[in-house]
């Protein structure tokens, strides 16, 4: 992501700290380093700054103070140019600032004691995968009383039914609102942990096998759930494929020549072909290709094809390799490299803690933090205003339709909660939160007073969690630091868009120049347009080049030498630079048939129908590495041009101060 070079690039990059600040950070003095137009930028952020990268930089130059505070100086540059132009007002930027520091922010609103039963549930639960079936009966999170009830005894009634006997895929099939039901019966396959909600999860961990749950709400809806199978969890492998991928748009005769050629690699392999170059040479999945056809390490449900994770799974020993299969995205077949058992829990806890804040679980540990919140600020809540507010609420807030009043404007001159001394909330703001939260929070309590506690009890606890998140900058250092620097990078990053990015895209003129003045860095090679024969019978490939000699082409030679039962030889065509891996180096380029060569275990013969002379690259041919450059070279001269646009005065007797410090260390 561009973002991440952004800030990375500039020794800037918003890091998650520790829960305290340093006390190297501590007896820092704030003293004035520099300014830019008469803007002060001080001793203790460049210090903080330079030593939280250090350890990151690559190149030691930039490990030098006067190259550091150079760099600096030109990251502040750009942060003031971005707001000269606005680009803290924009929409967009502001969103993403807040949603940053909202994610951000939950790393300060956790219970390390709630959060660590929740992670070695998750970790006991990851030794096992469960096979269930449900029928959902679909329930708004926030429906009224009397529409959750209905859907309850809907589930009550069917989970008897289903107790009594009935087969369960033809009750879902039947009553379940799930949408697949009617061609699955319910049935979800195998699961682990984090695959489902976690109240879903919860229900089909603590039923046992061949049993059925009692209703379970998510919130979807209320579901029963049946568990049909209990296994080991079946851990990671690292498997290799080669692929030949589907066409694009149906089309039956090509399905049929790609469904043909995996059948062909399927010869070969057991023919004694090696698996590793097969796929170099002939898999379609061009991200693995190069390794062989290796995939990286993965688990049961992490990829979108079960057909692959099941066939994968099945294979027993290293080296075995499955018969051809069919998957949404092509043909394959699949090696085992090595199987992996499921981790320690020491391994794996840093991953689960990040996953478990991320679901539902999360609220568990939020009404924990809640609860600490409540300890750590004083709240008053002022009686006589309360109970005029109250007196406005009416019978309809169960239906929904209670309205403001009329004079809710005179509400907004009363304090009904003060928090810490410091923040008074009205009774407006209460007034109006229960308006829009009626349908919520008033559940059946009743008379209309007890709703109004209900009410009140989620306003204030809101209340004071708003009033937390917004002193979080003041409570921890750390956190505000973060924030800073993310918000200067947002910034950068919306102005290196505009100035930089954009215009190395959209300057044709300035792009052309740019070309024009570097072409020679942009050349051909010299290039073959050819067609490569191979197999690892050195007889097939002479006969194939007998046959190329007396003029025949490639679909001859295929019908020649391959059958149903057995591939001779494998052919690939197409225009390959003097250095491609695609053309043996043994084979002497000059247009026409070339000798028998051999290269590893595989005999070639090539035809080189064309040989293209080294040259430049038009603009179009090169025109990725061309804007590339462009961008580069842009950005090289911008901070020179920003340096005229400001005025730039540097401490020059703070930073000798700074640097005795820094090397003192």
């Amino acid at each position: 992501m561009k973002l991440n070079k952004v800030l990375s690039g500039l020794l800037l990059t918003a890091v998650v700290l520790s829960g305290c600040k340093s006390s190297q950070d501590a007896a820092v003095k704030k003293d004035v380093l520099f300014t830019i137009d008469d803007k002060p930028y001080y001793t203790d952020e460049f210090v903080r700054v330079y030593k939280k990268n250090l350890n990151l930089v690559k190149d030691e130059s930039q490990k030098d103070l006067d190259n550091y505070l150079d760099l600096f100086v030109g990251y502040k540059l750009k942060v003031n140019k971005a707001y000269k132009l606005g680009l803290n007002e924009n929409k967009r930027y502001q969103g993403e600032f807040k949603s940053y520091r909202s994610q951000y922010a939950k790393n300060y609103m956790t219970d390390t004691v709630v959060t660590d039963e929740l992670v070695k549930e998750a970790y006991d639960r990851s030794l096992k995968e469960i096979r269930a079936s449900h029928i959902l009966f679909t329930v708004d999170e926030n429906a009224l009383p009397a529409d959750t009830l209905k859907a309850y005894n809907k589930a009550v009634e069917v989970r008897k039914r289903a107790v009594a006997g009935e087969d369960f895929a033809k009750l879902a099939g039947e009553a379940s609102q799930d949408p697949s039901a009617k061609q699955n019966g319910g049935d979800l396959g195998y699961f682990s942990v984090f695959r489902m909600v976690y109240p879903f999860e919860s229900g089909a961990f603590n039923t046992p096998k061949g049993e059925i749950s009692q209703p379970v709400r998510s919130r979807f809806g209320y579901h029963i759930i049946k568990v049909t199978d209990v296994r080991d969890n079946r851990g990671d492998i690292t498997v290799a494929h080669i692929m030949v991928m589907k066409p694009k748009k149906e089309n039956a005769e090509e399905a049929a020549k790609a469904k043909a050629k995996i059948n062909d690699i399927y010869k070969k392999l057991q023919q004694g072909e090696d698996f590793a170059e097969l796929a170099k040479q002939f898999s379609d999945d061009k991200s693995s290709a190069n390794s062989g056809g290796k995939l990286n390490k993965f688990s049961s449900g992490e990829l979108t094809s079960t057909e692959f994770e099941d066939q994968a799974f099945a294979l027993k020993n290293p080296g075995d390799i499955t018969e051809p299969f069919e998957s949404s995205f092509g043909w394959h077949i699949v090696k085992l490299v090595e199987k992996f058992p499921v981790p320690a829990f020491a391994q794996v806890k840093a991953d689960y803690e990040n996953r478990v804040k991320r679901d539902e679980r999360s609220r568990l540990i939020e009404t924990s933090v809640t609860e600490k919140i409540r300890k750590k600020y004083k709240s008053k809540k002022d009686k006589k205003v309360y109970d005029e507010a109250v007196a406005t609420l009416t019978d309809s807030v169960y239906t929904g339709k209670w309205s403001l009043p009329e004079n809710i404007e005179e509400y907004n001159n009363k304090t009904l909660l003060t928090i810490n001394n410091d923040k008074q909330v009205t009774a407006k703001t209460f007034l109006t939160y229960v308006n829009a939260q009626q349908r919520v929070a008033a559940q059946t309590a009743k008379p209309v007073a007890a709703a109004a506690a209900a009410f009140y009890d989620k306003f204030e606890k809101e209340q004071l969690t708003e009033y937390y998140d917004a002193h979080l900058e003041q409570l921890y250092p750390e956190f505000g630091y973060t924030m800073d620097e993310y918000r200067d990078g947002l910034l950068l990053y919306d102005l290196m868009q505009k100035e930089i990015w954009d215009k190395s895209k959209n300057d044709t003129i300035g792009l052309q120049k740019f070309y024009d003045a570097h072409k020679a860095d942009y050349q051909w090679k010299n290039r073959a347009d050819a067609e490569v024969f191979s197999s690892t019978a050195e007889a097939d490939v002479k006969q194939a080049r007998e046959m190329l000699l007396k003029g025949q082409d490639v679909a001859a030679i295929k019908e020649k030498l391959n059958t149903k039962q057995k591939v001779s030889v494998m052919e690939k065509t197409g225009v390959y630079e003097q250095d491609s891996n695609a053309i043996p180096k043994a084979v002497v380029w000059k247009e026409g048939v070339s000798d028998v060569v051999k290269d590893g275990n595989y005999y070639y013969v090539v035809k080189i129908n064309k040989l293209l002379p080294a040259g430049a690259k038009t603009l179009d041919e090169a025109k990725g590495r061309v804007i590339n450059d462009y961008q580069q070279y842009l950005e090289s001269t911008w901070v020179e041009d920003l340096k005229k646009e400001s005025a730039v005065k540097v401490n020059q007797a703070v930073f000798e101060k700074v640097k005795k410090e820094l090397n003192q260390k």
